[in-house]
């Protein structure tokens, strides 16, 4: 869209809060943003002082839609909301690589307190997610010690309770549960707890304290001093918490800081959660953003932190003014050149992003380094065997049989020098019985290029076989079978010298032990030894259940396995009653193991 284009449509935008969107010729969402002024921030892009992502991003722009809504609140949410449904690719591509713990308080009566990586919309409370696993095992630890929660997944309804359906547990006779599930705790005493628990997961640790130090004085009172230990301890371990902890000010301080910097259409961005002058959530992250407009970039991302770690904070500290919307009070807060809290907080971000930069240059670096390198080991392999191209493709093939029995062959690829792992594949071996490892070799290699020459797809550089002139022999045999124009170099590498065998030589090739050529042939060989060991392991213990479990409908190998643990044969498991089998697999898979031994057994009853 060029700036006499604008020009013309530039009249009908609306002077109002809203969302805009950029979209090319073909109806693709380019760009969407947010503006308290759809007209004149979208004109602010047709201005003279275009940088170069700008000019493209306006350059593939063929029309622009605008939604108009109530507020800059408004405005926000729905942007965000937006983003995150078409990933427009000129805004910040804010996603995470990994997925983060939570600590979770179920939205049930008498909550449990548990950790999780899957969050779903059922109304509990997820708090999080966590970054450090240190913190989060230290806060998981603390609330095992020191409250008394349930762990066991009844329903805990008035009419359970009071109809005595469940019996305590060990949990309770270890005094790591007051017992709720029969009626030996109040809900109201429990629900005290949870508070408290959400106090102390969400940064407000004086709340806390407060709470140990009043439990501790009232059982001081009552002359229960081991109960009162117990509540000096929980306030010296919290203390301590907190002076490992970041703390930036004494004062109450909760807010929000990030600091975003752009370099190479990378976004590197430092999040900071402060809850009472004290950091609790940090997060810093490298995010695509071909656009480089920092104000937008840190909006977008200050909406999506806020979201993903729940934060609630009035106060937003940043490095330079943004339009964010300020219906809820929000504060945002570019610090002055002066050693204030606020400034030292947003220093520390800073100093984050810097080191996430140079962290992200040195990473940069090294994987052009190792690249070289790479190649460099791929060029003296090439020396070494004398083959006619670069070894970029290499595809190495081991068997292996346990007597006779489950005969299995694998292989792995690597690409440049690095496994491929989409590619490494299993075979069962079909044409051979009994122990016959040339055999099986010649098979596995035939049905592996057949398969590659019908789907005409690339065949590797070089061939490795796990073994010596036999194992050679007969994967040239399973080759030569095939119609292959190219053929790829073939060599096998025995394991006790560690010597190369090429077919129709009969000396081997014996390089040195410490050859760069020999490690990464060896490296591959273990790494398709590993494989296939780990397949065969598998197999075997699949076939060691008795058929008799795994013949039942609905019961799979896992549930097989957990049966033979408990009751120990198969014949104490037919002689189980009903209650037995649901305690241990649940009622639905018990009921199906019962029913299907119960009629053989009604059937022998005279």
């Amino acid at each position: 869209m060029t700036h006499e284009e604008f020009k013309i449509i530039a009249s009908s935008l609306p002077n109002q809060p809203g969302i805009y969107k950029y979209l090319n010729d073909q109806g693709k969402i380019l760009y969407i943003g947010k503006a308290k002024d759809i007209r004149k921030r979208v004109s602010s892009y047709f201005n003279k002082h275009q940088d170069g992502k700008t000019f493209e991003l306006v350059r593939q722009a063929h029309h622009i839609e605008y939604t108009i809504v109530p507020s800059e609140k408004d405005a926000l949410l729905l942007e965000n909301t937006l983003i995150k449904k078409n990933q427009p690719p000129f805004n910040i591509q804010l996603k995470d690589d990994k997925s983060y713990p939570y600590i979770v308080i179920k939205n049930e009566r008498f909550p449990r307190v548990f950790i999780t990586r899957r969050k779903f919309a059922d109304g509990s409370d997820y708090i999080g997610p966590f970054t450090s696993l240190t913190q989060l095992k230290w806060l998981f630890d603390f609330i095992k010690d020191h409250f008394k929660i349930r762990t066991c997944p009844y329903r805990l309804s008035d009419s359970n309770i009071r109809n005595k359906k469940f019996k305590v547990c060990l949990a309770f006779h270890l005094k790591q549960c007051l017992g709720p599930c029969e009626g030996l705790q109040s809900e109201e005493r429990y629900q005290e707890q949870i508070k408290q628990i959400k106090n102390l997961l969400q940064g407000r640790l004086s709340v806390v304290i407060d709470y140990f130090k009043s439990n501790m004085l009232h059982h001081a009172e009552q002359l229960e001093f081991e109960k009162a230990q117990s509540y000096k301890q929980a306030i010296e371990k919290i203390k301590g918490y907190q002076s490992t902890s970041v703390v930036v000010s004494k004062k109450n301080i909760n807010a929000d800081v990030v600091y975003l910097r752009i370099i190479d259409n990378k976004a590197f961005v430092s999040y900071l959660l402060v809850q009472e002058g004290l950091i609790v959530q940090t997060h810093s992250k490298v995010y695509d953003c071909l656009l480089p407009i920092v104000e937008e970039a840190l909006t977008q991302s200050l909406s999506y932190f806020r979201e993903k770690f729940d934060s609630h904070s009035k106060e937003i500290i940043v490095a330079s003014a943004i339009d964010y919307p300020l219906e809820d009070d929000i504060k945002v807060t570019v610090p002055p050149p002066t050693n204030s809290p606020t400034k030292k907080l947003l220093d520390l971000a800073e100093k984050n992003v810097l080191y996430l930069v140079a962290h992200y240059e040195n990473r940069k670096r090294l994987h052009l380094e190792k690249s070289d390198n790479q190649d460099t080991l791929l060029k003296q392999l090439q020396i070494d065997l004398k083959l006619p191209d670069l070894p970029r493709h290499i595809e190495c093939f081991d068997n292996s049989n346990f007597h006779g029995s489950y005969p299995v062959g694998a292989m792995v690829c690597f690409k440049d020098g690095k496994p491929d792992k989409k590619n490494y594949r299993h075979f069962h071996i079909k044409t051979i019985v009994g122990s016959n490892d040339f055999g099986s070799m010649k098979e596995i290699v035939k049905r592996r290029y057949e398969r590659l020459t019908n789907e005409q797809q690339d065949l590797p550089n070089l061939i490795i076989v796990d073994g010596g002139k036999g194992q050679v022999s007969s994967a040239m045999e399973g080759l030569n079978m095939l119609s292959i124009k190219k053929m790829p170099v073939l060599i096998g590498l025995a394991k006790q010298q560690e010597e190369i065998y090429f077919p129709n030589h009969s000396m081997p090739l014996v390089l040195p032990l410490n050859s760069s050529s020999l490690l990464l042939l060896r490296r591959i060989r273990d790494e398709v030894h590993r494989f296939g060991i780990q397949f065969h392991r598998s197999l075997r213990q699949k076939a060691s259940v008795p058929n008799e479990l795994t013949e039942i409908k609905g019961i799979g190998q896992q549930i097989a396995s957990v049966l033979l643990k408990h009751f120990k044969s198969v014949p104490a498991i037919k002689k189980s009653s009903l209650a037995e089998l649901q305690k241990l697999v649940g009622d639905k898979k018990g009921s199906i193991v019962y029913d299907y031994f119960q009629p053989k057994q009604d059937e022998a009853t005279p």
